[in-house]
């Protein structure tokens, strides 16, 4: 699929997570997407390996080997801009994606509309994370913070809480930059990530700068992707 006019360009922001990176790789190359694909990781320059390792063991995932370490959002710009898909996917590199998990969000962007959209995310051991919200305000904080705290605990009722919460589609204020799959003419036209941000709450501004303009931010549990860091709430 990596040979034909590529539908969608995945991007990898990348830094010093060498392993976490090759298993999120691996599970690409495992079972691609079905949609027509490049993958391209942009590497903050990492110390660790991680270019070698890439350009050695996946050699058709294009690599921007930065001079720097430009942050998350600098980083993600740079990926969108080398490629040219309709479709982009910002994806962390501590992701695992299972098999159609990308074609499902796909196709839930295209049948509902939406500008952008996000899967639910669960850790390795299947816990689920609270990957979106409202805007950020001091009340929706609090929110999401208890809502997180919840996704931690153990026990059952805050388990079944977060469960139920993650379990129905629906329109929101942001969706987690750990996985967002995004338009790229809605992408341009707000100017891409804010690079005022290095790191974290730069997905909450996108997602507010797409609904700006008229943009739907969707959350849909028909696609699941492992986030093996976890129960984190933005950014990175």
């Amino acid at each position: 699929h990596l040979d034909a006019t590529p539908a969608l360009d995945i991007v990898i922001v990348n830094f010093n997570t060498r392993d976490a990176l090759a298993a999120c790789l691996g599970s690409l190359v495992a079972a691609p997407p079905a949609i027509a694909h490049t993958v391209i990781v942009v590497d903050n320059h990492s110390t660790d390996g991680s270019v070698e390792l890439v350009r050695a063991n996946f050699p058709t995932v294009q690599v921007i080997a930065l001079d720097r370490n430009a942050g998350f959002a600098v980083a993600n710009n740079i990926g969108i801009r080398a490629g040219t898909a309709p479709l982009i996917l910002l994806l962390n590199s501590d992701t695992i994606v299972p098999p159609t998990a990308i074609d499902r969000l796909v196709g839930r962007l295209a049948e509902t509309g939406a500008t952008a959209a996000g899967p639910r995310l669960s850790d390795a051991e299947g816990r689920v994370e609270i990957s979106f919200g409202r805007m950020l305000s001091p009340w929706t904080e609090a929110v999401q913070a208890m809502r997180v705290a919840l996704a931690a605990r153990n026990s059952r009722l805050a388990r079944r809480y977060v469960e139920r919460l993650t379990s129905s589609e629906r329109f929101v204020d942001w969706v987690t930059g750990a996985c967002v799959l995004v338009r790229r003419d809605a992408a341009e036209a707000v100017g891409l990530l804010d690079e005022r941000y290095f790191m974290y709450e730069e997905d909450v501004d996108f997602c507010a700068a797409l609904r700006a303009r008229d943009g739907r931010v969707l959350f849909t549990p028909h696609a699941d992707v492992t986030h093996l860091r976890g129960r984190s709430t933005a950014g990175l």
